[in-house]
């Protein structure tokens, strides 16, 4: 009867070390995978603020970025920034609900751009501007200059989204006021030939819109927190291992 009751108690030792062990060693595992994952978002992060300090893009290299067909490489013309020239085209202004500068709601302003070189048109969000929360459907007074302009800024895959519970209503004729936008659906919408990345403008305030935009937010602070989540929850295991398994079973004996 001892040597048998001996036996499970051993059986369970290794048994619960074995568990112990692949518990541990998964999310160790996890909490290794989550900080690569981190320096690689970081890595991204420097190369794009890198980025930012090149000369504007110019000649061959900015016709590819902004042609309608998306190039295979799109990724390394984010965040550069670009110099273009050419005209408005108010009629299709749109302004983005519900977005926030300096901790106030207002609108993000978006214009397309066609350009003077070339006659293709891109998307610009030009700026935020401030809402009127008497008279929720007023536009906020934005100049959008006729004629040549020359706009400074940077290269983005879209115009900024949010997260909306519903869509905007459809079978309205061309909605001023939205939530998002999306080029395709813009572009099946208007008819223009949109180019295949958009461009965030760059600088002071101007034309009754500010353009303080945040960095780039590549979501690093998260992987942090599952590394430290993952790495935590290996050393409970390890502690929980040790308690119950040696330094509970010596003070019984104690």
């Amino acid at each position: 009867m001892s040597a048998s009751f001996s036996l499970g108690s051993r059986g369970r030792f290794w048994l619960v070390t074995l568990a112990a062990a692949l518990g541990m060693a998964t999310t160790a595992a996890l909490g290794h995978w989550q900080w690569q994952r981190a320096a690689e978002k970081e890595a991204l992060a420097a190369d794009l603020a890198a980025r930012s300090l090149q000369a504007p893009l110019a000649g061959q290299g900015l016709s590819e970025a902004l042609s309608p067909a998306a190039p295979d490489d799109a990724g390394r013309y984010l965040y550069r920034s670009v110099r273009l020239q050419g005209r408005w085209l108010p009629e299709y202004t749109v302004y983005l609900d519900n977005r926030q500068m300096h901790a106030h709601a207002g609108f993000f302003v978006v214009t397309p751009l066609q350009l003077a070189q070339d006659r293709s048109v891109v998307l610009v969000q030009r700026g935020w501007a401030p809402r009127n929360f008497r008279q929720r459907a007023a536009l906020p007074p934005v100049d959008t200059p006729s004629g040549e302009v020359e706009v400074n800024g940077h290269l983005a895959t879209e115009v900024t989204p949010i997260f909306a519970l519903g869509s905007d209503q459809e079978g309205q004729g061309f909605l001023r006021i939205r939530q998002n936008l999306t080029l395709d659906a813009f572009r099946a919408e208007t008819g223009l030939v949109l180019a295949s990345l958009v461009v965030v403008q760059d600088g002071p305030p101007s034309e009754g819109l500010l353009r303080q935009w945040p960095p780039p937010n590549t979501g690093v602070q998260k992987n942090y927190g599952y590394v430290f989540q993952w790495f935590a929850l290996c050393g409970l295991i390890s502690g929980l291992y040790v308690w119950f398994q040696f330094v509970r079973p010596r003070r019984r004996r104690a």
